[in-house]
């Protein structure tokens, strides 16, 4: 590839007969484009052992690295190729994209800010620095971050959609449907955007415009798990007994990483709530329960639950939620799989089974709490989270417009008894917030047996 030869300072090696510094350069970026990072790594790395202090070579190597899992040696090999090269936009948009990805949202806001002061007319940038300051609870920042980035490129679809994301979150859904409309006609194919324009109009009490996008999304891609489940959602038609399994694993792969700081955004309460039912029923934490944390996503509820186990698993079906719950290092085990077959393959395993928000994803629970009662050992106690419904007689459970099941009392306390348990509590409580609008839900405390 490139031969050895020797440089002074930071004056560039000359290329011999084999590839020239540029040629090697592109080289490795397209490898790195195409996801071949082991071979992309191979030739930055080779660049660097003929010319130690090649910047665009540090910053890739150091992005690379970061996607491999390695963001502390990435973030130094960036801030290294911004030292040698300081006035270059991209290495701060990209040290920005890093500190983002690591959760450090003022940092990479001051990053992208950077990034903004030297590359001016750049619209991506402030796209990503109006992500940042909305993580930073920041939305006038966010907004005006997200307008700037639309006024130099009014066909962002991104800033569109980011945009009308924020104001959906602050209750201004009618705005917001401009933009999401605006999103989704500059990119198609973008199936959040698709779904978040079908939630607008389900807000605004707009059924058939809802149904209508879901409806054009499925002429599209007829498989698409979102936009079968969406459109049952809104038109009543071809409801499902329960949310399918592409369904779940779809949505919650796309949002696990930032799933944490939205929830916190909405004031999130299901895990405490848990916790707390859990502390009532069997006293201070003696660490002495096996416990399953049932749909336990990015293990909001381990921390909290954990004192009172000698034992925790967690059982999830996306992937991208249980990496996030493997980084709070309370999980003694985590699998992926559905949850109603995960319960039937371990009967009389647990003492505790525990389920916050869920089960909003099922509609008939006969089954599961069936397999919940299998699963727990004599006397065992199944605490969860459902979104309450005022349903009319007969009606146990409904699927709602944005998607989610909500049960009864009536109905629960039925289901409950007749799959072998006896409710212990079930009150009102509110789950979180959501388009500035509480929701409300019933937090169940049952105990195996009758």
């Amino acid at each position: 590839m490139l031969a050895n030869t020797s440089s002074q300072g930071n004056a560039p090696p000359q290329a011999t007969d084999q590839l020239t510094l540029q040629e090697a350069m592109e080289l490795g970026v397209r490898y790195h484009q195409a996801g071949q990072l082991e071979v992309a790594e191979s030739v930055y790395r080779r660049i660097l052992e003929v010319w130690p202090e090649q910047p665009q070579a540090l910053h890739f190597l150091g992005v690379l690295a970061h996607q491999r899992g390695k963001s502390p040696e990435g973030l130094a090999l960036i801030r290294r190729a911004m030292e040698l090269q300081p006035a270059c936009a991209s290495f701060y948009n990209n040290l920005g994209n890093v500190l983002f990805e690591t959760e450090l949202y003022a940092e990479a806001a001051h990053a992208y800010e950077q990034s903004a002061a030297l590359a001016p007319s750049d619209p991506d940038v402030y796209n990503n620095l109006g992500v940042a300051r909305r993580n930073l609870r920041d939305p006038v920042g966010a907004a005006a971050a997200y307008k700037k980035a639309i006024e130099l490129n009014p066909s962002h679809a991104d800033a569109y959609h980011n945009m009308g994301n924020l104001l959906t979150a602050q209750g201004r859904i009618k705005e917001a449907v401009t933009f999401l409309c605006t999103s989704v006609t500059l990119r198609p194919a973008n199936p959040e955007s698709r779904r978040l324009l079908g939630l607008a109009y389900a807000n605004l009490g707009r059924m058939d415009e809802a149904a209508q996008v879901y409806r054009q999304w499925l002429e599209e891609e007829p498989q698409d798990p979102i936009a079968q489940h969406m459109l049952a959602a809104c038109a009543g038609v071809g409801v499902p007994a329960r949310a399918s399994d592409q369904f779940v694993e779809t949505v919650f792969d796309s949002f696990a990483r930032s799933f944490d700081v939205k929830l916190e955004k909405l004031a999130y309460q299901a895990p405490q709530l848990v916790a707390q039912a859990l502390a009532r029923i069997c006293g201070p934490p003696m660490g002495n329960l096996l416990a399953l944390d049932a749909g336990c996503g990015t293990g909001l509820c381990g921390p909290l639950v954990a004192p009172f186990t000698s034992r925790l698993s967690g059982v999830d079906l996306s992937s991208q939620m249980l990496a996030k719950a493997a980084t709070r290092n309370v999980y003694n085990e985590l699998t992926q799989g559905e949850l109603t077959a995960h319960l039937r393959a371990h009967p009389a395993a647990f003492d505790v089974v525990i389920s916050a928000d869920t089960l909003c994803y099922f509609g008939a629970l006969e089954e599961t709490l069936a397999a919940a009662r299998a699963a727990l050992r004599a006397d065992g106690l199944l605490i969860f989270t459902v979104e309450q419904a005022d349903c009319g007689a007969g009606e146990g459970y409904r699927l709602n417009p944005h998607g989610r099941y909500s049960h009864s009392r009536e109905y629960l306390n039925f289901v409950l008894h007749e799959s072998g348990f006896k409710v212990l509590e079930m009150s009102t409580a509110t789950l979180r917030m959501e388009s500035g609008c509480p929701v409300t839900g019933l937090l169940v405390g049952a105990r195996a047996g009758r």
